[in-house]
């Protein structure tokens, strides 16, 4: 296939130019046509500033179920997804820490089948398509049915989420997680169950067989946390992801709680326990990495271990600012995550990024819009495993997005101010075209492939309030 794509502003990092051509040949861009005025004949126009795909570095899909229910407050009643699933009806509903909302967010992992969940995450990706994201990266370990038992096929929720991303149009690396423990030294409790394969072994065992299916998806590698993960078996997974050179993902320090309590196991940090068993590397993500000492931030920083900011997730459980600039300027690069799906828009998590450090020192300016954009295009892709992607270059995958530059968030700047217009003043909403390997997924603002998204997500989160199904 071949074909040419017209942006009327690009952003060819680090600058927007006017009038780029894209050609495309099966799926990547053959050439980058800089000057050229206007739309070649036949080319497809696309009106607005032409980024690189954003690269979502972290997913969790079935979170998108908790929007809005986790947000109730005392004395309301519990909200209609929860009744019936640990909340009574009628009873106040206060999810006042992570704590507190883990355990509804279990609730929900307990209603997953593959068949629901392939709903749930088929509409969540398109959403993100909407908003941009042309590859995510999905962290997922909700692997057995309830009760831990393994499914016919071991690997059916994994297959699920690859076969939605295929059928919302966008890229996935399946970040298939190690989650064998409910805390330092304790075994897994009853919902965790179907998270765990009760040893490491067991874990890259069933993980071998996953088969990525078609050139949409690849596979890496993922472990909880060091609560979740015993210290003698961090070697194991790092192992299996460095023999097959996979991304490999990590929680890390999200909580005081977890730094607390490995002390009280190990007598270190997360971050120098991870260091001690081989996990860091320039392969490795460290998810929120938001509690950390400067010793921690140094490992990091000298392993070129990537972090991964989420905070609109950061700041709705009410976790705190992570040090990002300071692991950055240690050596670690960025990369940008929507995790909970509180909201889906990476360009507010660019610049909540800005923001949130803005508000903790009280000074600005610490990342140009083209770092933000950076750490959501060119660095969460390599991040995922795809570094051939985040680019508009020869040679890339062709991978873009379209943001309309006016929208009434977005009017009135010069078009060459568009990276600081798209940075800082546009939203998900704004995105009018979305591209992945040459295909045109989002048009005009409307998905080509799920013709109605809002009808998707309300059906699939509404499927989840039925009795969870017996294990197969």
């Amino acid at each position: 296939m071949q074909l040419t794509y017209w942006a009327e502003h690009a952003w060819l990092d680090p600058a927007v130019e006017p009038g780029v051509a894209l050609d495309v040949t099966d799926g990547r861009i053959t050439a980058v046509r800089t000057g050229v005025a206007t739309p070649p004949p036949g080319a497809v126009v696309l009106r607005g500033l032409t980024l690189p795909g954003l690269a979502n570095a972290h997913s969790h899909a079935f979170h998108r179920a908790l929007r809005g229910h986790v947000q109730v407050g005392s004395g309301t009643g519990s909200p209609p997804l929860m009744r019936g699933i640990g909340a009574a009806e009628g009873a106040s509903f206060v999810p006042d820490s992570f704590w507190t909302w883990r355990k509804v967010m279990y609730d929900v992992s307990a209603r997953l089948t593959p068949d629901t969940y392939f709903a749930l995450a088929r509409a969540a990706y398109a959403e993100m398509a909407l908003a941009g994201i042309t590859c995510v990266g999905e962290f997922h370990y909700v692997h057995h049915a309830p009760g831990g038992t393994r499914y016919t096929d071991p690997n059916a929720m994994g297959d699920a989420l690859m076969a939605a991303a295929a059928e919302a149009g966008i890229r996935i690396t399946l970040l298939d997680t190690a989650y064998l423990s409910s805390g330092f030294g304790a075994p897994p409790e009853p919902h965790q169950l179907r998270f765990s394969d009760g040893t490491a072994d067991a874990w890259a065992e069933r993980v071998s067989a996953l088969k990525p299916g078609g050139d949409h998806a690849r596979l890496g590698a993922a472990v909880h946390s060091v609560r979740a993960v015993p210290a003698g078996q961090l070697a194991g997974v790092a192992a299996w992801a460095e023999e097959r050179q996979a991304p490999l993902h990590v929680h890390l320090s999200e909580q005081t709680a977890e730094n607390d309590a490995c002390h009280a196991a190990h007598g270190c940090t997360p971050t120098r326990l991870l260091a001690d068993h081989g996990v860091l590397g320039p392969r490795t993500s460290a998810v929120h990495a938001t509690h950390l000492t400067d010793e921690d931030v140094r490992l990091l920083g000298g392993t070129r271990t990537t972090v991964c900011m989420c905070p609109t997730t950061e700041r709705d459980l009410a976790d705190g600012i992570g040090p990002a600039v300071a692991v950055q300027r240690a050596g670690s690069p960025l990369s940008l995550g929507s995790d909970s799906h509180a909201v889906v828009d990476l360009f507010e998590e660019a610049r909540a990024m800005e923001l949130d450090e803005r508000l903790r020192t009280r000074t600005r300016g610490h990342w140009t819009a083209a770092a933000l954009l950076r750490a959501a295009t060119t660095d969460g892709h390599a991040s995922l495993g795809w570094p051939e992607a985040g680019r508009l270059e020869a040679g890339a995958l062709a991978d873009f997005t379209t943001v309309a530059l006016d929208s009434v968030r977005t009017a009135g700047p010069s078009p060459l101010l568009g990276a600081e217009t798209a940075v800082f003043a546009a939203t998900a909403a704004d995105v009018r075209h979305t591209v992945v390997g040459g295909r045109h997924v989002v048009r005009d603002g409307a998905h080509q492939l799920v013709p109605d998204v809002p009808r998707a997500l309300a059906d699939s989160i509404a499927a989840l309030s039925a009795p969870p199904a017996p294990s197969a």
